[in-house]
């Protein structure tokens, strides 16, 4: 096989992966009762611990009345709550719920235990490889948003 196949093979099983990622996210967001913008933000509280609301907006792409609306919704399903920064009392945390970090590991869990399984099976360099790929391929994707979003004007 030449390079050139190679990479369109791999480009295409990407694009493969992308629409297997979004089917899972979808169920998982229809069995929390979430739309798929919360499910997001629900990802990233859950990742990433107590955000303020403008860096969650940030996170997850969004403006700051989006978000208000997303975090009123989260808290309304029971799934994110505000709390004080400690360290300075004027700024509010969003933080995901234990009800948010059970539901997600029930549905999650599974899938990061069979992933690392799968993983496993991989050597120290090639993990390394598929890493790099990884992170190179947020970063793609990443800019390649914010050039499609500048499309609208």
């Amino acid at each position: 096989m030449s390079k050139q196949s190679l990479i369109a093979e791999i480009t295409e099983t990407v694009a493969r992966f992308q629409d297997a990622t979004d089917r899972v996210d979808a169920a998982a967001a229809a069995v929390l009762g979430l739309n798929r913008t919360d499910l997001v933000c629900l990802g990233v509280l859950a990742r990433g611990g107590p955000l303020p609301a403008g860096q969650l907006a940030i996170e997850a792409g969004l403006s700051p009345a989006a978000m208000t609306a997303g975090i009123e919704r989260l808290e309304k399903a029971g799934y994110a709550g505000r709390t004080r920064d400690g360290a300075d009392r004027r700024r509010v945390l969003v933080t995901a719920t234990p009800l948010a970090v059970r539901r997600l590991t029930e549905i999650y869990g599974p899938l990061e235990k069979l992933g690392s399984a799968r993983l496993a099976k991989y050597t120290l360099a090639e993990l390394e490889t598929i890493r790099d790929f990884l992170g190179q391929g947020i970063e793609l994707q990443s800019e390649q948003a914010e050039r499609i979003q500048e499309l609208s004007g």
